[in-house]
């Protein structure tokens, strides 16, 4: 038997904690199947999770292609810098993200088990953390992506994280410490979403082994122990994309109809070279922006141009975007090879992403789309001083 930790907490319903890169984990999932000999082997996956490990698919041109469509580039961004973060903490042993997930499914399969899928949707979670965190976490969090990594330090090896719980808990609470909102979330939310899920399987009466991350057992335990594990209302509710208000869903309106009310005013003076100025602060202020931010992303010349050439237009209309079309073009000119997309998902630190064809067009993506934001803002600051405000 192996070191993996577990927790029985009913006759019937046994929790094992793993770490998702440790070939400890894979082997101690095949052990407990064949041990335990349970009805249900319930993973801490979503669907979208799921049919990424069981179809063996990370990334392809047509997926980073709707990514960058749909805007949805910075949340990838996200979810692949946190798995770097993990392999940078020293807990990669050469297993591929999530190996012992898919080992259980394969396992429970193969022995013709039913298998339950516990997790909440990935981007639901990440859309709630961003959403939760304060403006100063986020920017603690970017600072910290784009600083040098410490070397004084390694991190603690896979093996003595499953043993020792309190240096586990304490990896959690640091995370906490460095951010309350995302640590609410990713932590909190899900160790009781987790737990309402695997309550409401218990009403089925067959024996259930849970995988999950070894990071969620105490808080697991504690809600189904004392009873507080989510009922199915409740965790619909968990499940709840965030809602804007409606002064967040008119921000981005607010540019738009300031430069455009400012456009009627000078024309019904007659006052044609404030008008004529007007333009050229506006175009000026996206086009460099927009264009420094797709610099900074190393993104193609002519990707850089059409983030200059797009920001002061999509400036005006905010169901467009500049990083859109310098994505698009980035991933046209300087299209990923398939071991780019294979690799995307297993970069171990932020200059790994510019060099990743894949990471770099989701770079230029976000990164236009930010300077565009910021161009925006400045045109629109110098405006309200051009007419001495």
């Amino acid at each position: 038997m192996t070191d993996a930790p577990f927790v029985d907490l009913s006759p019937r319903l046994r929790v094992l904690g793993t770490a998702h890169v440790s070939t400890a984990s894979v082997e101690a999932v095949r052990e407990q199947i064949k041990s335990y000999q349970p009805e249900i082997v319930a993973v801490e996956l979503c669907a979208s999770r799921h049919q990424a490990l069981t179809s063996d698919r990370r990334l392809d041109k047509e997926g980073l292609l709707k990514v960058v469509k749909e805007g949805k580039a910075p949340l990838v961004l996200l979810q692949s810098l946190l798995a770097a973060e993990q392999r940078k903490m020293g807990l990669d042993e050469g297993q591929q993200p999530g190996a012992e997930l898919l080992v259980a499914v394969q396992e429970a399969e193969d022995a013709e088990l039913e298998v339950a899928l516990i997790d909440r949707d990935i981007q639901t979670t990440l859309r709630r953390a961003w959403k939760k965190m304060k403006f100063r976490e986020k920017f603690r969090i970017l600072w910290s992506l784009l600083g040098e990594d410490e070397e004084d330090d390694e991190g603690p090896e896979v093996a003595e994280l499953l043993e020792n719980q309190d240096l586990l808990s304490s990896l959690m609470e640091e995370l906490r410490t460095f951010s309350p909102g995302a640590g609410t979330v990713l932590i909190d939310e899900r160790d009781a979403f987790l737990a309402g899920k695997l309550s409401s399987l218990q009403s089925s009466d067959k024996k259930i082994l849970a995988v999950v991350g070894a990071g969620h057992l105490k808080g697991i335990e504690s809600h189904i122990k004392k009873d507080t594990a989510p009922k199915d209302d409740e965790l619909k509710q968990l499940e709840l994309l965030p809602v804007r208000g409606r002064f967040s869903k008119s921000i981005p309106w607010l540019i738009p109809l300031f430069v455009m009310s400012l456009m009627v005013y000078f024309i019904a003076n007659g006052e044609g070279v404030n008008l004529l100025e007007m333009f050229t602060v506006w175009t000026a202020a996206n086009a460099v922006f927009a264009a420094l931010g797709c610099a900074l992303a190393r993104g193609h010349p002519l990707a850089i141009l059409t983030a200059a050439a797009a920001s002061p237009i999509t400036s005006l209309n905010p169901t467009l975007a500049a990083g859109w079309f310098a994505g698009y073009v980035q991933l046209k000119l300087r299209e990923p090879t398939a071991e780019d997309l294979q690799q995307f998902l297993k970069l171990e630190s932020l200059g790994s992403f510019w060099t990743n064809k894949a990471g770099r067009v989701l770079l230029v993506t976000s990164l236009s789309n930010l300077g565009s934001m910021a161009g925006a803002w400045f045109a629109a600051a110098g405006l309200l001083g051009s007419l001495g405000l």
